[in-house]
């Protein structure tokens, strides 16, 4: 057979046998069609494929079926080599040969650099001069006020925008909803984008993430989705919890963390808890998000809510005496968006009625909107219904008592702390009792199993959370 054209023979017929062996069309479109068979000499055979990302798709779900299939045309186990075109956007495009692991003489990938090519994506990355980062301008680190419960994130974050270490990637955000996290990665974005103008940052929710590969899969057009988000130089993806149970959408981030990772590119993510609370997220990528830094943002303490009230009120050319300033600050505790809308609320009741904010009017406004007739349940509280519910000490619940009695008040005072409040686990098991982490995840799952099969625990608790509300 003609060497110059043997490889291509090989290749169609192994296309016929893979073919038959995927009953999918649009599978085989995606994943074989795109292949180019390059050559066939000394027992090597090399293909091209248009990415990083695919190569490793194929090598985790084709790759016997593929030597399989040259085995069976060419009568003879032979080496896979993966030529993967990649496209770097700071430096010339090329490709990299990678050997198929599957039947390599070592269990090493080895790779090397070789001749250049263009990559085939129509989605060719956008020059830097307009490049759309999807950042908020007006959220920067001038306004995002430094307490003690954003101090260590703050803190790293500028270290990461000011270029000053390459330690914390990635850098996980988590905490409640409202407390800032989306501010802070906006902040980092931007100081990133004005330092250093000529990267590529972006900002997207997992959401829209999850919406760009759906839509990306439905117009076969996957590679184009993935070597763009390969090209990035800074990845700031919000609420990653959004991707809990989406397997493939899970793949595709896992394989796009892993490219930016290994050339050195900065990720951040936030979510509403850590890694290890997040459910049905792959374990692969729940390892992944703990290899860099892991920085909680907590509800504002008072003084932190009184900078963010006064900053809000001197912008907004607002004439609220400290009087006002401080009833908001000890009535409005979860978020930061309540107390921008508390502000809000008064300029329009201001120049709706005519007339100067006073404390009758900042009663009303805060009112209407954290509704004020709910009592705000803390950690504290939940502790002192508990342990009078079952008439337990307080002392006995953060005791290291294994009687029946004290260890299930100490679970139900860890459930409800977990349900009422935006505490971590290991928050709560700090209030109660100096515990751990994974004895507050315990409780939790303890008294949530019980309530699942015990008619009269479900009435306990809910006279318990009844006395709570009160």
């Amino acid at each position: 057979m003609d060497t110059e054209i043997q490889h291509i023979e090989i290749w169609d017929k192994c296309i016929n046998i893979i073919s038959d062996n995927v009953n999918n069309e649009k599978i085989f479109n995606t994943w074989f069609k795109p292949i180019k068979p390059l050559k066939y000499e000394k027992d090597d055979f090399t293909i091209q494929v248009p990415s990083l990302f695919f190569y490793e798709y194929l090598e985790e779900k084709y790759a016997d079926l593929i030597h399989a299939a040259l085995s069976r045309v060419i009568g003879k186990t032979v080496v896979l080599t993966y030529r993967v075109i990649v496209d770097n956007s700071n430096e010339d495009n090329g490709h990299t040969c990678i050997q198929s692991d599957k039947f390599a003489n070592n269990n090493d990938i080895q790779r090397k650099t070789v001749g250049l090519n263009e990559s085939p994506s129509n989605l060719n990355p956008k020059p830097i001069q307009d490049w759309d980062s999807n950042l908020n301008r007006r959220l920067t680190f001038n306004n995002f006020f430094e307490g003690q419960s954003n101090k260590l994130a703050r803190t790293v974050g500028e270290s990461i925008a000011d270029n000053e270490t390459k330690n914390f990637n990635p850098l996980f955000i988590y905490g409640a909803s409202g407390v800032g996290k989306t501010h802070l990665c906006h902040a980092i974005g931007n100081k990133i984008s004005e330092r250093f103008p000529q990267k590529k940052v972006i900002y997207i929710s997992s959401h829209l993430f999850q919406v760009q590969f759906t839509d990306a899969s439905r117009k076969n057009i996957f590679n184009d989705f993935i070597n763009f988000y390969q090209s990035i130089d800074f990845l700031i993806i919000d609420d990653i919890q959004d991707m809990a149970g989406k397997t493939a959408t899970q793949n595709a981030f896992f394989h796009i963390f892993n490219h930016l990772i290994m050339l050195g590119k900065q990720i951040i993510i936030t979510a509403d808890k850590t890694p290890k609370d997040i459910l049905n997220l792959e374990e692969r990528l729940l390892s992944r998000f703990k290899w860099g830094m892991l920085a909680e943002l907590n509800k504002p303490d008072i003084e932190l809510r009184r900078k963010i009230l006064s900053h809000k009120i001197k912008q907004d050319g607002l004439n609220i005496s400290n009087e006002i300033i401080d009833y908001i600050a000890e009535n409005v505790a979860d978020h930061v968006r309540d107390l921008e809308g508390i502000i809000t609320s008064l300029i329009a009741h201001s120049l709706v009625f005519n007339k100067e904010v006073d404390m009758d009017m900042a009663k009303q406004v805060v009112y209407k909107t954290i509704k004020m007739e709910k009592k705000q349940i803390t950690v504290e509280k939940i502790q002192d219904v508990v342990s009078n519910y079952f008439k337990i000490e307080l002392k006995a619940i953060h005791s290291r008592s294994r009687k029946r009695e004290i260890v299930q008040a100490r679970q139900v005072t860890m459930f409800l702390s977990k349900k009422y409040t935006n505490c971590s686990y290991a928050h709560i098991g700090c209030l109660v009792g100096k515990r751990d982490h994974a004895t507050v995840l315990h409780a939790y799952k303890a008294v949530q199993d019980l309530m699942e099969v015990d008619k009269s625990f479900r009435s306990t608790m809910h006279d318990i959370e009844e006395l709570l509300k009160q």
